[in-house]
């Protein structure tokens, strides 16, 4: 069977390469493709070839072809249907952390299922969702905080959705595109701009990819108030003026990464009940708004430089872009 896949070959240029898949192995599943996501701030540094060389093994997807910087076949969110397999998952949709491929075959314990109330393009937010519950995790919330989500991109959207679900939770996102307000407002949050972002907040995540934001939130903190620091630099530096408030307030700063379940849930949930969960969660039509533009996967390879683009023409795009396999 020939499959087509997205392969990055250089900085700023992708082609769709075929390639022909194995016999399937018993504990495999053979999976044809009807969504795939994309991560924005994730494979566009995987474009540009900024992933450091300190973290090629880190950055690896589990699914992964080729090897950084380049050529390498890259992405995490797809869905499909399982056209051949053990019988359990046989006809039924999953999720399963693999690049953008139209047919794939995956270790049938990765695909896990997707809930009958998750229609394809939302589903393929799972990983996002994922990440974002171990954010949480991290962060510990607590019930009437006082929250700020720096970043309304599909994380920190996320994150925010879910913070905002917790009784007497006050929660604020603040990016620089006040279009985002209304998405941000329909999450049951509140938008600002940095210069309105209110000050003494008890939580802070950090979502926005820039150094700036998370200068901006250690000038929003309470005292002894946690930031929790969402964002990837890649081969960038942060710098921060740790010399003013930073000690007298007994600030917290946390890292947060997917890769690893957070402490406060590990040796209780695994990778797959934490992805389960990140699905469950999804069962919410309210995030369709973070959805779009929709891609066919035959367009993908010249138009995914744009798709990447941290400052689209149209500003009012939704977050995560869909890529739709036809067949």
């Amino acid at each position: 069977m020939i499959a087509r896949a997205l392969w990055t070959v250089a900085p700023g240029r992708c082609e769709i390469r075929e390639e022909g898949l194995p016999p399937r192995a018993p504990d495999q599943a053979l999976v044809r493709t009807l969504a795939t996501g994309i991560s924005r701030g994730t494979e566009r540094l995987v474009l540009q070839g900024r992933v450091p060389e300190s973290q090629h093994a880190a950055m690896r997807c589990p699914l992964q072809a080729g090897a950084f910087p380049f050529p390498v076949k890259y992405g995490y969110s797809a869905v499909g249907v399982v056209e051949d397999g053990p019988a359990a998952l046989l006809g039924r949709r999953v999720f399963c952390l693999h690049p953008h491929q139209d047919r794939f075959l995956a270790p049938a314990a990765m695909c896990i299922p997707v809930p009958d109330g998750v229609p394809d393009a939302r589903a393929v937010l799972a990983a996002n969702m994922e990440t974002a519950v171990n954010i949480l995790w991290d962060a510990r919330p607590l019930a009437g905080e006082r929250a700020l989500v720096i970043g309304a991109g599909v994380v920190g959207l996320l994150a925010a959705a879910l913070l905002a679900r917790m009784p007497g939770m006050e929660v604020a996102v603040c990016d620089l595109d006040p279009r985002r307000r209304a998405l941000v407002e329909s999450l049951g949050a509140t938008f600002v701009m940095p210069e309105e972002a209110p000050g003494e907040r008890d939580l802070i995540i950090h979502a926005s990819a820039d150094p700036a934001g998370l200068r901006l939130a250690l000038t929003l903190c309470a005292f002894e108030a946690r930031i929790v620091e969402a964002s990837w630099y890649g081969t960038r530096e942060a710098v921060l003026p740790l010399g003013e408030a930073f000690h007298a307030k007994r600030l917290s700063i946390v890292s947060t990464q997917v890769g690893a379940v957070a402490p406060a849930m590990r040796g209780r949930r695994t990778h797959g009940e934490r992805m389960a969960l990140a699905l469950s969660l999804l069962a919410d039509p309210r995030l369709d708004g973070l959805l779009g533009p929709l891609t066919p996967f035959a367009a993908l390879a010249e138009s995914m430089p744009r798709l990447l683009d941290a400052s689209p023409e149209d500003g009012l795009a939704p977050p995560c872009p869909v890529i739709t396999y036809g067949g």
